[in-house]
């Protein structure tokens, strides 16, 4: 018996754009549903359960960072933001508000079907090899649960979690008690290398912080070494 299509949700104000991309990745094995806007988009998060969502930035009404914001309250589904060519800032702060990836417009469209498989191998990845640590063990204040990839606050509230996000944390597990510089860490957790501008990682532990320290503007779990990088102690 075949697996069900991977369920990919589009929300780009632009007909001609939805109608390219979805039919370049129907042909390609993917189920594609359309949004037009932040609503739609919400809507169909919560009825269609999509795998993954390419997310526009500059739509009219409310923008994509402020729809992005708004779903990672409720949902870690990876997200691949969609932005014109030279907006630097918006990529920045797009990651740090939780999305995964980025692609610049004009689409190029085998890069984007690249980066969607790549987030969808990251978000479905089989159980943890043998030789790394399996149940739920302390990080911080805060349980990772490394069987199911989820995270639980000192109360047993479960905190929402990309998986990439995830990748950081069990990266730090193994490492415990060792400074990781930010291309080990690109290396060991985001598998995707630098790029000039590129500050996802630093991005990536800060938004952890908020979910894991106590006190974010002083961490004591995820520590900064200066001039090498970060430590787990």
């Amino acid at each position: 018996m075949s697996e069900a299509p991977s369920k990919i949700l589009l929300c780009d104000d632009e007909p001609r754009l939805r109608e390219m991309v979805a039919e370049y990745l129907t042909e390609r094995g993917f189920e594609i549903l359309e949004a037009a806007n932040a609503n739609e988009m919400s809507a169909s998060l919560k009825r269609d359960a999509p795998d993954l969502v390419l997310l526009d930035i500059n739509m009219p009404g409310q923008d994509g960072l402020s729809a992005l914001r708004e779903m990672r309250v409720y949902s870690s589904v990876p997200v691949i933001m969609l932005t014109a060519a030279r907006d630097v800032v918006d990529r920045i702060v797009g990651l740090e508000m939780g999305a995964d990836d980025y692609l610049g417009k004009p689409v190029d469209l085998r890069e984007l079907e690249a980066r969607i498989k790549a987030a969808l191998r990251r978000q479905q990845a089989p159980a943890s090899p043998p030789s790394r640590a399996t149940g739920t063990v302390p990080f911080g204040q805060c349980r990772v649960d490394l069987s199911s990839a989820r995270l639980f606050g000192p109360e047993g509230e479960e905190i929402p979690i990309t998986a990439m996000e995830f990748d950081l944390l069990q990266l730090f597990l193994e490492n415990k008690g060792r400074a990781l510089s930010r291309d080990q860490i690109l290396e060991g957790a985001h598998k995707r290398g630098w790029e000039p501008f590129d500050r996802s990682i630093d991005l990536r532990v800060s938004r952890l912080r908020r979910k894991i320290e106590v006190n974010p503007a002083k961490p004591q779990t995820i520590r900064t070494v200066r001039g090498i990088g970060y430590i787990f102690d």
